[in-house]
Formats: C-alpha cells, sequence, structure tokens
C-alpha cells in the first residue's frame, strides 16, 4: 500500500515556451512510486538546481542533450539522501548526488547515485555548485579551452553567477594575473572585488560594456575571455583580447529567451587579425577531467581559498519562480532550491 513515503512531487513541462517561459509552461503532479527492487535506493532530495542550460531542453530542437519531452518530469542536478535501499553500497543515510532534479523524492539503481562526502558546516547544495558540475565547468573552460597561463589577465562575463564566480576564483588560484568580471548591479561588483578578489568588476547597466570594458583594460587587454553571456559581451572581448587569445564560450544567457536571430558581432575579423582561439564547448565532452577537478577543489575549498554564494529559493512549489529568476539574473552565486 503506497504511504507518503512512497509520494513523489514533481514538476513537469507542458507546453514549450515562445520567449520567456511562463508558469502555465509547468504543472506539479503528484506520483506513487512502486516498492523498490533490489540494487535500488528511494533517495529525499534536499536541493536541487536550477540552470541556464535548461532553457534549451524545453525547445524541441537537436542539441547536445536531449529536450524535456512535453508532460514528463524534468531532470537536473539534486543532492539528498537515501531514504530507502537494497544496495548495500548506498545504505540508508547516505547523502547523494544524481541527475532526478524537479521532484522531491525519487528513486533507481544505485548506480544512477553518486556517493557524496559531507563537509563539517557546509550544505550539501555546495556539490551543485562550486564542488560540482558548476566549479567544473568554470575549471574546463579555463584550463582545457582557454589553456590559461600564469600571467593571463582574464575577462569574465557573467562573473556574479554560479559559474562566473567560480572562475573568477579559480583563475587566480591558476596564477591570472588580472581577473576583470561584469555583473548587473554595483552591489554584485562590490562583493566580487572584496570576496572574491576580482580587480575590477564593470556593472554592464552604466554604460555599454564595450566601451567600458576597452577603458577598464587599456593597452594591456586581457589574454583569456570567459564568456558566459554572449552579444555584446563577446562583442566587447573581440576588441580587447591580446594576440593569441583565447575565449571559452560557455553560455550565451543574453539570448537563450530570444524570439528572432540575434545578430552577430561585428568584428570577428579580429579572430584571423590577432590570431585569437574561440571555442565552445559542453561538459560532456570533459568527464574525464572530473578526478583531477574535485582534488584540486576540494584542497582549495577546505583550505579556505574558495568563497562561495547561494541563492537559496524555499520549497519546490517555488522552483519555477528560482528558474525565472535565476534567468533574469536575480541570484549571486548558485541558485538552488531547498526541498
Amino acid at each position: 500500500m503506497a504511504t507518503s513515503d512512497s509520494t513523489s512531487t514533481q514538476i513537469q513541462l507542458v507546453s514549450r515556451p515562445e520567449g520567456w517561459p511562463t508558469h502555465e509552461d509547468f504543472r506539479t503532479v503528484t506520483v506513487e512510486l512502486p516498492d523498490l527492487q533490489d540494487g535500488e535506493v528511494r533517495v529525499r532530495n534536499e536541493f536541487i538546481s536550477v540552470d541556464p542550460y535548461m532553457r534549451g531542453r524545453m525547445r524541441d530542437e537537436p542539441s547536445y542533450v536531449p529536450p524535456f519531452e512535453l508532460g514528463e518530469t524534468m531532470t537536473g542536478g539534486a543532492v539528498g539522501r537515501v531514504v530507502e535501499s537494497r544496495s548495500e553500497d548506498l545504505p540508508v543515510g547516505t547523502p547523494v548526488l544524481h541527475q532526478d532534479g524537479w521532484r522531491d523524492l525519487t528513486q533507481g539503481p544505485a548506480k544512477e547515485f553518486t556517493a557524496v562526502q559531507e563537509i563539517p558546516g557546509t550544505p550539501l547544495s555546495v556539490y551543485l555548485g562550486i564542488l560540482g558540475m558548476t566549479g567544473m565547468t568554470a575549471y574546463t573552460g579555463l584550463t582545457r579551452i582557454a589553456e590559461l597561463k600564469e600571467g593571463d589577465r582574464v575577462f569574465i562575463s557573467g562573473a556574479a553567477g554560479a559559474v562566473g564566480s567560480a572562475a573568477g576564483q579559480i583563475a587566480r588560484q591558476l596564477g591570472a594575473s588580472y581577473v576583470i568580471g561584469s555583473a548587473g548591479s554595483d552591489e554584485k561588483a562590490k562583493l566580487l572585488t572584496e570576496k572574491y578578489g576580482f580587480d575590477a568588476v564593470l556593472n554592464y547597466k552604466d554604460a555599454p560594456i564595450r566601451k567600458q570594458l576597452a577603458e577598464a583594460v587599456g593597452k594591456d587587454g586581457v589574454d583569456v575571455y570567459y564568456d558566459n553571456v554572449g552579444g555584446d559581451h563577446l562583442e566587447a572581448a573581440l576588441d580587447v583580447l591580446n594576440r593569441h587569445g583565447r575565449v571559452a564560450a560557455c553560455g550565451a544567457i543574453s539570448q537563450y529567451n530570444n524570439t528572432e536571430r540575434t545578430p552577430g558581432p561585428d568584428n570577428m575579423a579580429n579572430l584571423i587579425k590577432n590570431s585569437l582561439k574561440l571555442e565552445g564547448f559542453t561538459m560532456g565532452d570533459h568527464w574525464d577531467i572530473a578526478e583531477e577537478y574535485l582534488s584540486r577543489m576540494t584542497e582549495w575549498f577546505t583550505s579556505g581559498k574558495i568563497a562561495y554564494d547561494e541563492t537559496v529559493v524555499e520549497g519546490l512549489d517555488h522552483a519555477v519562480d528560482a528558474f525565472l529568476d535565476m534567468m533574469k539574473g536575480a541570484n549571486t552565486g548558485k541558485m538552488v532550491v531547498s526541498i
């Protein structure tokens, strides 16, 4: 007989948004989970992640990850605890990381869940941010794609977001000589310079970022651009990249909800003139870096060299609000939903 311990509340996509998503594009359902089979575990989520890439999955078009199916529960990063187990590998109480987000209770084969270590005084949500996919994305972009070298000057767009704030700190740990970022408010800019160690942060709402960046870096330029925004920020970076500069294109959040094609930068010829490298990437091609990243970041994190912020929204019933706010830049650091 089903009990409350087997009732899962889940959020589904019911229509594909045109432009900005609305609450009408989603619905909340309850699902009775079946009894566990041998080798399976049941997990109660404590935190779920909302991320920019999820907007792309709401479109029915080919991409590096399959689109969300209409009428099916969405997925995404989540962390929780095993509450029932038929697997010796994951006993009850084990904290685990997995991809069954957008719900409060889930279950499946134990191999689909990864046990994580609890860090005293640190919430499990850190595995959705700086110690998880977010931080690893920042590290991969800087090391493998941009091939950051000691002494490089680095520009990071969307610097107050989860990936951006991680990238700035990782760049510093890897020996960058100058780290400049962009953010959408003076409060965020102050936080990034005072807490996260950025040398300078530009409020892109004050004036065109192309003008601000050129004035801020002057003739010294930058060697690496970590792009989370695209659009005018990419154009601005192409103006100031030094010869043999490198661009790690991680995201283009400024364009995700556009309903018409966005014109490309007017200075792409700089790629040729200055022998620049521009490369996009997704983590699906770089999972082999996980062990290296976790080892280095755990050392930096536990020794107090890495700061982090989270914007925590309470309740699964506010998950859509959290997603929309994140897309509008309302978060500082990682946006998570506390279940």
